[in-house]
C-alpha cells in the first residue's frame, strides 16, 4: 500500500482554547460513525474518499474536554476537508489537570508523521515492538531514570511480555525531553534488539509483576535496586511472591527470597517513597495511603520482621506503628468509626469530595513531599466513581505522610473508562513543585466500556497539574 503524501491530507488540529496547545485523545466522528482520534500533538490526518471538498459534520468528544452543545444536544463542528489545508478546532478543558501526551504504544505521533510534522520522539510510532503497556514504577538510578512496566502487548500477540518490561530515560536537564513532549524510553530489549526483554525470567507458568521499586544501600555503601515480585495465574490467584534484586551482571532481576503467603504486607509494595526521619531514613509504601514502612537499608528491606504497619490501637486510643497486625485500611477505619471504636477526629483516611461532601474510596496512587505547598500531596484514583470505575483521579494534601487525608478535589475524569495506578513523578516537578506531572494506565479492561480507544487503549497517559489553580484550594485549606 502506497502511503499518501502529507499534502494529500486535510489536517485537523484540536487545541486547548486557553493554551493553544494540541490536545491528545480527542475523537472526531462523522455522521456515519467514522471515528478519528487525535495523536499526542492533537493532530488528525484526514483523507476519506467521498468526504473531501464537501461540508462534513464531526462530533467532538474526549475525556476532560468539551465543546458547547447545540439545540439538539450535539457537540461538534462543520468542516470542509481539503487536501493540503488545515482547520483548527478549539476545545474547552473541563479537567483541572491538563492532558499532555501518550507515553507508550504504537502511533504516538501517527497523524503528525502523516502530515509531515517533526515529532519530538526519535521513534514516534513504534519502538521495541511495544503496542500496549500497563502500570509503571520508576526510580532515579545510576544517574538516569529506570522504569518498570507491567504487562506489555506486542504486534505479534496480545500476551507479548508478561514478565515485566524495563526502560531507561534521561532527565530533562541531562538531554532528556521536557515531559510535556513525552519521554524517550530506551527499552531493555532481547538479544535480537527488536522486542522488550523479560525483566524477571522464570520457567514456572504465570505472569510476573514488580512493585515497590526502590534503591537502598548496604553496610558497604553499595547501592541495590530492589522490588517485590509476584507470579500470578490470573488476577485472582497468586502462585508465588518474594523479594527480587537487579543483577547488574545480567541486567535482569533475580529472586533473592521467596515469601510465604502469611507475609501479605511485610515486603516492598506499590509506590515507594523515602522519608528522612530523626531516627534515619525510612521507605514508606503508598497505595495510596502510606500505612507500611521499613528502614531504608539493604538488610532491613529483606527482613520481614523489620516491616512496620500503621494500625489503630484501641489500647492506646490512637494509631501506632507496630509489626504484629496488618495496616488499618480506609474501609477498616470507616467501620471502626461506625462502630464507635474510633473517634472521627482521630481518622487518617476519611476522605470526602471537597465539593459535594460525598465519601471518596481511593484505590491506588502515590504520595510525595511537595516543596511548593510544603505539604505531602497525593494523586490517587477512586475505586468506584459516578461516571467510571477506576477512572476518576483526585488531589489531596496532608501535613504528615500518614495524614490525616481529608478533603479531595477531582482533577481528572475518564467517563466509562479506567485510568488506574496513577503515579506522580516528583523528579519532573517544575517551579519548586508548583507544576507536577503524573501518569496512569488508560484501559477499558475494568471499565465495562465495550469500545476500546484505538492506539490509546492499555497505554500510559501523562497529565500536568498546576498546584496554584484556584480550583484546588478546597483541598489545600486543612
Amino acid at each position: 500500500m502506497v502511503q499518501s503524501a502529507p499534502e494529500e491530507y486535510f489536517a485537523i488540529h484540536v487545541v486547548d482554547e486557553t493554551t493553544g496547545r494540541g490536545v491528545p485523545l480527542i475523537t472526531l466522528k462523522t455522521t456515519n460513525q467514522i471515528a478519528l482520534t487525535t495523536d499526542s500533538a492533537g493532530w488528525i490526518a484526514f483523507n476519506e474518499p467521498g468526504l473531501m471538498d464537501r461540508v462534513t459534520y464531526f462530533s467532538v468528544e474526549g475525556p476532560g474536554y468539551a465543546l458547547p452543545k447545540d439545540g439538539f444536544g450535539f457537540a461538534g463542528v462543520r468542516l470542509t476537508p481539503q487536501a493540503g489545508k488545515t482547520a483548527e478546532v478549539k476545545v474547552l478543558r473541563t479537567n483541572i489537570a491538563e492532558r499532555m501526551c501518550r507515553l507508550t504504544g504504537q502511533g504516538i505521533y501517527r497523524d503528525s508523521t502523516l502530515l509531515g510534522k517533526e515529532p519530538p520522539l526519535p521513534r514516534p510510532n513504534l519502538f521495541a515492538d511495544v503496542m500496549g503497556q500497563d502500570s509503571v514504577q520508576v526510580v532515579p538510578w545510576k544517574g538516569r531514570y529506570f522504569w518498570i512496566f507491567g504487562d506489555t502487548q506486542r504486534t505479534t500477540y496480545p500476551l507479548g511480555n508478561f514478565h515485566s518490561t524495563a526502560a531507561w530515560s534521561d532527565a530533562p536537564d541531562k538531554g532528556g525531553l521536557d515531559p510535556e513532549n513525552g519521554i524517550h524510553f530506551e527499552y531493555v530489549t532481547d538479544e535480537g534488539g527488536d522486542a522488550v526483554a523479560k525483566m524477571l525470567p522464570m520457567k514456572e507458568p504465570g505472569v510476573v509483576w514488580l512493585f515497590g521499586l526502590c534503591t537502598v544501600m548496604d553496610v558497604q555503601q553499595q547501592e541495590h535496586l530492589m522490588a517485590h515480585y509476584s507470579r500470578w495465574r490470573d488476577l485472582g490467584k497468586r502462585l508465588e511472591h518474594g523479594i527480587a534484586e537487579m543483577d547488574e551482571s545480567t541486567g535482569r532481576f533475580r529472586r533473592i527470597a521467596v515469601l510465604g503467603d502469611e507475609f501479605e504486607w511485610q515486603h516492598p509494595r506499590h509506590n515507594a517513597v523515602r522519608v528522612k526521619g530523626a531516627d534515619g531514613d525510612w521507605m514508606y509504601f503508598s497505595s495510596p495511603f502510606s500505612m507500611t514502612r521499613v528502614k531504608a537499608d539493604y538488610e532491613s528491606l529483606q527482613n520481614t520482621s523489620a516491616y512496620e504497619a500503621l494500625a489503630w490501637s484501641a489500647e492506646h486510643g490512637e494509631y501506632v506503628w507496630q509489626n504484629a497486625v496488618p495496616p488499618t485500611t480506609q474501609k477498616d477505619e470507616e467501620r471502626l468509626i461506625a462502630e464507635k471504636k474510633m473517634p472521627a477526629n482521630k481518622a487518617l483516611m476519611q476522605v470526602t469530595d471537597a465539593k459535594s461532601g460525598k465519601t471518596v474510596h481511593l484505590h491506588a496512587g502515590s504520595v510525595h513531599w511537595n516543596k511548593h505547598r510544603e505539604r505531602w500531596i497525593m494523586i490517587a484514583v477512586q475505586e468506584v466513581g459516578d461516571v467510571s470505575y477506576l477512572g476518576e483521579v483526585w488531589y489531596l494534601e496532608a501535613p504528615q505522610i500518614e495524614g490525616p487525608w481529608r478533603k479531595a478535589v477531582k482533577i481528572v475524569t475518564h467517563p466509562k473508562y479506567s485510568f488506574y495506578n496513577p503515579s506522580h513523578h516528583a523528579f519532573f516537578d517544575q517551579q519548586d513543585g508548583r507544576i507536577i506531572y503524573f501518569q496512569g494506565t488508560y484501559a477499558e479492561t475494568f471499565s465495562g466500556n465495550p469500545v476500546a480507544t484505538p492506539r490509546y487503549d492499555y497505554n500510559q497517559l501523562l497529565y500536568r497539574l498546576d498546584l496554584d489553580d484556584d480550583r484546588l484550594k478546597p483541598a489545600q485549606k486543612e
